[in-house]
């Protein structure tokens, strides 16, 4: 199968240092503002990719649910790929895209659990089938078939007729950036890439070559 035909041409407005906020996190909310006025389609969908302990990669797609101060909050099984992955080796790395605005911001750093309070807040705002589903999927496993899955579903159901508790190996992370690259496409494939690097807790932007 032959690839190379397909392509295009980049179109996008500049990306100076003088234009972007000295803060990443303040510039990745203002892109991020940007790409919901302009009906990006799910924009907080990203590409979380994860090692294990001996460097074995993984990358999957999240759902970002909460942005702060000090990073990216997303939900998952803590038993999953990446929950184990991630406990092994506390690293990762992210990336969101957006075709419609010739965006990527991809990032990298340490992770770290949410407290057992934030994990309880959050999961307590899903719907109920989504509630259910955790107890009812235990990610990443092996199962018969989907007949299975329907059934344990349907049995976490009875078994929680009222509220449904998150389960213990369910909750929040938080990727913590120390690195985060902001890459707009131009003309010519000559696109603009301006990285932030944390030294000394302070953000440091470079430009980068395309």
């Amino acid at each position: 199968m032959d690839l190379r035909h397909i392509g295009r041409e980049f179109r996008g407005v500049p990306l100076n240092e003088r234009d972007v906020h000295p803060d990443p996190i303040q510039q990745f909310e203002r892109w991020f503002e940007e790409a919901v006025n302009a009906k990006v389609n799910e924009p907080n969908v990203m590409s979380l990719a994860t090692a294990d302990r001996i460097g074995k990669p993984s990358v999957r797609i999240v759902y970002i649910k909460e942005v702060d101060d000090h990073g990216f909050i997303f939900y998952t099984h803590y038993d999953s790929r990446k929950g184990r992955d991630m406990a092994d080796n506390p690293f990762a790395a992210g990336v969101f895209y957006w075709t419609d605005l010739n965006r990527e911001i991809r990032m990298e750093g340490p992770v770290e659990k949410l407290s057992s309070a934030a994990s309880d807040t959050y999961f307590h705002a899903r719907a109920r089938d989504s509630r259910l589903n955790a107890w009812a999927s235990r990610q990443s496993r092996v199962i018969e078939d989907r007949k299975a899955l329907e059934q344990r579903f349907q049995a976490m159901a009875k078994k929680f007729p009222d509220d449904v508790p998150r389960p213990p190996y369910w909750g929040g992370y938080r990727l913590r950036p120390v690195l985060i690259e902001f890459w707009q496409g131009r003309e010519r494939r000559c696109h603009d890439r301006l990285q932030y690097r944390l030294e000394q807790n302070r953000w440091r932007i470079e430009r980068l070559a395309p």
